[in-house]
């Protein structure tokens, strides 16, 4: 029950992060205020990394930047690792 529910709540996370990516892509150059780095990693880091790792390709948005790709692969990586770690001691 709290899995289906976990599941659900990650795939909205991540879905607000993959189109979140959208709209930055498409105010960038307008002279409107952007969405910061500074939140985006926030966001990965509490779990919408995956979002924001499929977004980059698709949206063609901060994929010449390989400082944040790099931090955004880590920060997914390490949520990758952490739910293995703890899968194998709740399941």
């Amino acid at each position: 029950m709290y899995f289906k529910i976990f599941l659900v709540v990650y795939l909205i996370f991540n879905l607000y992060t993959f189109f979140l990516m959208a709209y930055d892509k498409s105010i960038a150059g307008k002279g409107k205020r952007r969405v910061s780095e500074a939140r985006l990693f926030s966001l990965a880091v509490w779990g919408g990394s995956l979002g924001i790792l499929i977004g980059m390709p698709v949206w063609r948005h901060k994929t010449k930047k390989s400082s944040f790709k790099r931090s955004i692969f880590t920060i997914c990586a390490g949520q990758i690792l952490l739910l293995i770690f703890a899968g194998r001691f709740i399941f």
